[in-house]
């Protein structure tokens, strides 16, 4: 079984927080790694009511610099200096190394580790390692913004009986695995000659846009969308999506697990958006602050 993605929404609210809804920010857990997605105003706070030390915080990935969703930056990296962090800390976003220089001028103590600040741009690969890659996905905002996606590599099994069969030695099957075919003799042995590959899963989160075709083109068959929710019903003036629309498209493109979040102080409670989505999109979940969900 693969080892499971948690994603834990530290603020769920928009522009202007509430009692119950923090602004933007949600981490993602995985094989020991843990990804800060936004950190609006709160987040540190948010962070310890999660029990998720923000020592453990290995990246942050803004998709735009509006406050609700990058004000929380400085107090978090003047907690990580008084905590003594030592590790470097990459901050990915729009015009990062701008934004993230301007932040850290604001801070008399300095941090006391690297910050490593990386501007990026929409539909690029920023991250990989050998368990996951991010990409940038282009958004539609009121300023320079992006979406994320994770993408986890995808799980090959070799069938042994396959391989011998095929008479390959162990050797042989690292270096299959690796360049994905091996010549034995006059034969070429592709990988999935002797392999199961599960795909590896996918998650984006959009950050704060109107709707989008590029989201959702990326996002066909997509295990888990995060798509900002601000307003139930359009409002595209204000370059943000509505719940409802959200829900068609994500039931079109067959998404297999809709959140919406980012939502209006308007609504009081989640009662009345849960109600019009799950009537679209029964998959739909309306994200709660500190909520957590496993993949």
């Amino acid at each position: 079984m693969p080892e499971p993605i948690e994603i834990t929404f530290l603020g769920t609210g928009a522009a202007v927080p509430t009692i119950r809804r923090n602004h933007s920010a949600i981490v993602l857990h995985y094989t020991g790694e843990y990804i800060l997605f936004d950190c609006g105003e709160g987040t540190q706070l948010q962070l310890q009511k999660a029990k998720i030390s923000p020592l453990k915080i290995s990246k942050i990935f803004i998709t735009h610099w509006h406050a609700d969703h990058f004000a929380g930056l400085l107090p978090l990296i003047e907690t990580l200096h008084l905590e003594k962090r030592t590790e470097p800390l990459e901050i990915y976003g729009p015009e990062a190394s701008r934004f993230v220089d301007a932040i850290i001028e604001l801070s008399y103590w300095g941090t006391g580790f690297d910050i490593i600040a990386k501007d990026v741009e929409s539909n690029q690969k920023i991250f990989e390692n050998d368990l996951f890659e991010i990409s940038t996905i282009k958004t539609r905002h009121s300023v320079p913004s992006v979406g994320y996606c994770f993408k986890e590599k995808d799980h090959v099994h070799i069938d042994i009986g396959k391989a011998n069969k095929f008479g390959l030695r162990g050797i042989d099957i690292r270096k299959i695995k690796e360049d994905g075919k091996i010549k034995i003799g006059d034969k070429i042995i592709k990988l999935e000659d002797v392999s199961k590959i599960t795909p590896g899963r996918k998650i984006i989160y959009t950050g704060d846009t109107r709707i989008c075709p590029e989201i959702f083109k990326a996002a066909k068959n997509i295990d888990l969308l995060i798509h900002e929710g601000t307003f139930i019903e359009r409002f595209e003036e204000r370059e943000h999506s509505s719940a409802k629309e959200v829900a068609r498209l994500a039931k079109k493109n067959n998404v297999k697990k809709l959140i919406l979040t980012h939502f209006s102080k308007r609504y009081k409670t989640s009662k009345e958006i849960e109600k019009v989505v799950k009537l679209i999109f029964s998959k739909a979940i309306v994200a709660q602050d500190l909520m957590k969900v496993k993949i």
